[in-house]
């Protein structure tokens, strides 16, 4: 059954989107808004740093949709919107989610990932409870391919066997909030679901992160810095993909389950990097250097940093019938479209704060 097949057979859903004003959150709303245009829609985001309500505009004034801004870690707030609301599903994406931030400072990390996302399953279990334990609610926890730790060349991509071992203050957090979230299904019953996605890349994506910093940075004219011999390799994930697969989970995943979601595209840090030069060179005729792969720059390591991801999804292509559809040929190429056309959304973000991270990371 396709996305459009279950949006025709379905009864509607009253939904919180925790970190709705975030990248793939905010891709999440766009989707879900258009898929199920009858739902109730609640955005909770705190709108910290990575959190952009611009990123939801073209959604404000719609009568199914409501804007929170607070704290997951707020449990008086999260108790009040879902009796308020009577929310019947969380797809829970709120995170601290950089690896470089979070070696600069892992509390906050501990406190959203782990704290938050607690916060939110205590909730909702007295939300449910008190309710009558309905079959059809769901609490739908989004994480990521990090907490399996770092592959080398030949080994097989991660599936939802993998032992975790997490090799940074976010990956560790992230596979903690895992681990709750597990907890609460087999030790009380919550009907929770679980997904770990490769990396993803789109529309909204803060500047931080490695695609749209090097957009970004070859359209200003500056370096672009690549982490050690920038042969580090990533299973890139389109997020309209990873929005569908989300989806299909919600609809049609088994409570309790685990699902890893790729997108079939492993690629080198260096070799991803070239790819963006070339569209850029291609599709932005005016760049202040060019070529734009003159500007590659390699810097120190990372800390920590893993060689390797790579995600084996036979689980919910067997199970669920969910294939991405987007290579990232096609993906990169949306992606650099999109940052080209939209330059009045991300020049706001570098603010003297931004500056001020960026050179502690690349100094």
């Amino acid at each position: 059954m396709t996305v459009e097949q279950t949006s025709l057979s379905r009864t509607p859903r009253k939904i919180i989107i925790t970190g709705g004003a975030g990248f793939i959150g905010s891709n999440f709303v766009h989707h879900w808004c258009a898929t199920y245009p009858g739902d109730r829609v609640v955005v909770l985001d705190a709108l910290t740093y990575a959190g952009n309500r611009n990123n939801l505009a073209d959604l404000e004034g719609r009568a199914n949709l409501r804007f929170v801004q607070g704290d997951i870690c707020d449990r008086p707030l999260i108790d009040r919107l879902l009796q308020e609301e009577q929310i019947d599903t969380i797809a829970h994406f709120a995170a601290e989610s950089h690896v470089d931030r979070s070696i600069l400072g892992p509390g906050e990390f501990v406190r959203t990932n782990v704290v938050g996302t607690f916060t939110l399953l205590e909730a909702f279990r007295q939300h449910w409870l008190n309710n009558g334990q309905p079959m059809d609610y769901r609490f739908h926890h989004v994480s990521t391919d990090e907490v399996y730790g770092s592959l080398d060349e030949t080994d097989p991509g991660f599936s939802e066997t993998t032992p975790y071992a997490p090799n940074s203050p976010y990956s560790a957090s992230k596979a903690g909030s895992d681990h709750l979230v597990r907890a609460y299904h087999h030790t009380y019953g919550l009907p929770t679901l679980i997904t770990n996605c490769s990396n993803n890349y789109g529309p909204y994506h803060f500047p931080e992160k490695l695609i749209p910093l090097m957009c970004i940075n070859i359209l200003l004219g500056k370096p672009l810095p690549v982490y050690g011999d920038g042969q580090n390799v990533r299973d890139w994930l389109y997020v309209g993909d990873h929005c569908s697969a989300l989806d299909v989970v919600i609809h049609r995943g088994t409570p309790g389950e685990t699902y890893n979601i790729g997108g079939n595209n492993e690629v080198k840090n260096i070799d991803l990097v070239h790819q963006l030069c070339t569209l850029m060179d291609e599709l932005a005729p005016e760049l202040p250097v060019r070529p734009a792969e003159s500007l590659i720059t390699f810097v120190k390591d990372r800390p920590g940093h893993d060689r390797r991801y790579a995600i084996d999804a036979t689980k919910i292509r067997t199970e669920l019938g969910w294939t991405p559809s987007v290579t990232v040929e096609e993906g990169l190429r949306l992606t650099v479209e999109w940052f080209l056309s939209h330059q009045d959304w991300w020049q706001p973000l570098l603010s003297q704060e931004y500056q001020d991270y960026y050179r502690k990371v690349y100094a």
